[in-house]
């Protein structure tokens, strides 16, 4: 579901003022970080809780905002990437760790150590490739017990702990429950890239371009188009609402993100290209994880 505060104001303006803004994904991934790390359960966990920030690209951005730790290159804080047009993902050895964070300090342990630890008050975040309009959110997984999302939801769905989920507004498909129907690991016999399933993530609060911009100024955001070209290509564009000093933060916020430089090219990735293996589906999966055929 998206994030809600009940403090957030329901946007009664007597004189409300507009803007018409667009952010292009790496300028949304900037906006949305600093969203998550002023929501009051972020900064709470900052003080006395623990904090995961899952691999992701959007995450390295989240990890810059809420930690304080500068993340170069932020390509290689992620498994799974979108790349040359394809599913893939960074080899094991390159992908830097995640962060796990013990009353705002790093604590050097995995995702999984940290996880052990949780209790209701603790925040896990990890992005997502899938969004629909009903706030549900969906991680694409090529490995067999589900990535960092498997290892998870078994833990802070049972304890009550807070999945959060910072995603772009780019990434908003029609339902995440139908495209999880028609996905799968081996559902397919050609793939453009790894074949993958999409988990569904139950309770997570999900964090978008919209919810960034109330956290941060007040104002009301709504998606009006997307789209572009010549590096502008998934382009978000909303109009903005609020009282004056609200939208004049917001264009204050807009101007400090604007020209955000997007995320680099990896080195290397761990698929060769998908017409190498005249795109079917299972040796690209293979390749992925050196595994015999299977029969």
């Amino acid at each position: 579901m998206f994030y809600h505060h009940p403090g957030w104001e329901q946007g009664a303006w007597e004189n409300p003022v507009r803007a018409l803004i667009s952010l292009t994904p790496t300028e949304s991934k900037r906006l949305i970080a600093k969203g998550v790390a002023a929501l009051p359960e972020v900064r709470r966990a900052l003080e006395k809780g623990i904090i995961v920030i899952a691999r992701g690209t959007t995450n390295a951005f989240v990890a810059e905002e809420v930690a304080g730790i500068k993340i170069e290159p932020k390509c290689l804080y992620a498994a799974g990437i979108i790349l040359d047009g394809e599913l893939s993902a960074n080899p094991p050895g390159v992908r830097m760790k995640p962060i796990a964070l013990r009353q705002g300090k790093p604590t050097g342990l995995s995702p999984a150590e940290a996880l052990q630890e949780f209790g209701e008050e603790d925040v896990f975040i990890k992005g997502a490739n899938a969004l629909d309009p009903q706030g549900n959110a969906g991680v694409l997984a090529a490995g067999e017990r589900g990535g960092t999302i498997g290892e998870a939801l078994p833990v802070v769905l049972p304890r009550g702990s807070y999945l959060i989920m910072p995603v772009g507004l780019e990434k908003l498909i029609p339902s995440v429950e139908q495209a999880a129907r028609a996905c799968g690991i081996f559902h397919f016999k050609y793939s453009t890239g790894l074949p993958a399933g999409l988990v569904p993530a139950p309770g997570a609060l999900v964090v978008t371009e919209a919810q960034a911009f109330q956290a941060l100024t007040g104002v009301q955001a709504v998606p009006v188009a997307a789209g572009g070209i010549a590096g502008s290509e998934g382009t978000t564009v909303l109009s903005l609402e609020g009282d004056e000093g609200q939208i004049e933060r917001a264009m204050v916020l807009v101007k400090s993100i604007k020209g955000e430089i997007p995320v680099g090219r990896p080195e290397a990735r761990v698929n060769p290209p998908a017409a190498e293996l005249d795109y079917e589906a299972l040796p690209q999966w293979q390749t992925l994880h050196s595994v015999p055929p299977r029969s």
